[in-house]
């Protein structure tokens, strides 16, 4: 069963403290979500239980290094349940998504040549462009693929116009962050499969929002942050191991070259991958409640990974609701403009990150005027600087991005829209 009809997660919110903070009398809405989602209770506690009982560097012999080893390999096993990855050695922890992506990109670039090419996408993040723009002072060209101005998706054919021969790695995001759109990456795995070409996939958007199976999409390496999945401020990549193990990482000379630790350079942020875990298993715990709606789907999976397999799809069948909602709403405000899949039809080609903009208003006009009324929203760019160079709005000032994760609800979606509302009529106004 997958129907999102009556699918509610609400009862979840009790887990996330910053839910019930208040503003001026208003309870504190958050749509900031695509920027970082807030954390549960479980995260806050499994942090400071670490650095209380376990706070210590690696492989000593004492109790807290102990117990440093044990969270720290539970974590990289989490991980690899999440993103059903082989083995917890091919999971590697480091600050942040975009700088992993700068690591692994200067070690794929020492075996790239002049004239070799890397395609990436005018969809993407820039963290999943800029690592790969750097390897131009090597003499590699890198090429970008368009997509559809009129629903915000991939155009496969300029795609496969561009992977040829020459062509050794293509990167590609999962889901964007700006617009919300979710990429075919088995289409395009299978455009770079023809030509020998490695694929390396940005899924920070898409992690929080739907399963992500990194065997079934066949790619090498999958990017994702564990602050966007309700965890602390950590980065994660996942690559397969014959690629992990035969590129050079840039590391001190005595540490391991075994997996991970090669490319885990220096001390990591132990308390991070401890509520990195907690942030796992809330997810989980969604499973359990719901294994029985889920039984056929998870079916060839065990233990965690079938929770979490469950909790995911739970996630993602509770905010198609909301996303039919934002649409639904957006009719009764016409005057409001989305970039992106617009059509509630379609809902399941997206995940729930809306970019918009309202005449009479700045994005960061508007996102000031909501911050007044206690929602969170970011106004810009978002760091998807070509998309939003590609749409003709940065000289505008870009969108106002709202983002839904499963701890909103649609009553706030009513909330906002009647500020919206009234901001469109004040904005009409003032035109007047």
């Amino acid at each position: 069963m997958s129907s999102s009809s009556s699918i509610d997660l609400s009862r979840y919110r009790s887990q996330f403290p910053a839910l019930s903070m208040h503003q001026d009398d208003r309870p504190l809405i958050f749509f900031d979500n695509p920027g970082g989602t807030q954390v549960s209770a479980g995260v806050v506690e499994a942090m400071q239980r670490y650095l209380l009982t376990a706070n210590a560097n690696v492989h000593g012999p004492f109790l807290t290094s102990r117990r440093t080893d044990v969270v720290l390999a539970e974590a990289h096993g989490a991980m690899a349940d999440l993103l059903n990855a082989p083995s917890p050695d091919e999971i590697v922890f480091g600050q942040n998504m975009t700088s992993l992506t700068f690591a692994i990109a200067r070690s794929i670039g020492r075996e790239l040549h002049a004239g070799d090419e890397i395609v990436v996408t005018a969809l993407d993040h820039d963290a999943n462009i800029a690592p790969w723009l750097a390897l131009a002072e090597r003499g590699v060209q890198v090429q970008c693929a368009d997509f559809h101005p009129e629903d915000c998706t991939l155009d496969y054919v300029h795609l496969a116009s561009l992977v040829n021969e020459r062509t050794k790695l293509v990167a590609v995001g999962l889901a964007s962050n700006a617009v919300g759109t979710i990429n075919d990456l088995r289409r395009v795995v299978a455009m770079a499969r023809a030509v020998g070409a490695l694929v390396y996939v940005d899924a920070v958007q898409a992690a929080p929002h739907f399963p992500v199976d990194v065997q079934a999409l066949g790619c090498d390496f999958l990017a994702c942050s564990a602050y966007k999945f309700f965890g602390p401020h950590q980065g994660i990549v996942w690559g397969k191991r014959e690629q992990l193990e035969r590129l050079q990482a840039y590391k001190v000379r005595p540490a391991p070259n075994e997996l991970p630790s090669k490319w885990e350079t220096g001390t990591q942020s132990h308390e991070g991958q401890a509520g990195t875990l907690a942030a796992i298993e809330h997810i989980a715990s969604i499973g359990r409640d719901h294994a029985d709606r889920y039984a056929n789907a998870t079916r060839l999976l065990e233990g965690r990974r079938a929770e979490l397999r469950a909790g995911m799809l739970a996630i993602r069948d509770y905010e198609q609701v909301l996303s039919r909602h934002f649409l639904a709403c957006m009719h009764q405000l016409p005057a409001l403009t989305l970039y992106g899949i617009a059509d509630a039809q379609r809902v399941a080609e997206r995940v729930p990150t809306f970019a918009v903009t309202l005449p009479g208003w700045t994005p960061q006009q508007l996102s000031a005027e909501l911050a007044e009324r206690g929602i969170a929203t970011w106004a810009g760019h978002y760091y998807a600087l070509t998309l939003v160079e590609r749409l003709g709005q940065l000289p505008s000032g870009g969108m106002l991005r709202i983002g839904c994760a499963h701890y909103n609800t649609t009553a706030e979606l009513d909330t906002l829209f009647a500020i919206l509302q009234e901001l469109n009529e004040r904005g009409t106004m003032r035109a007047a």
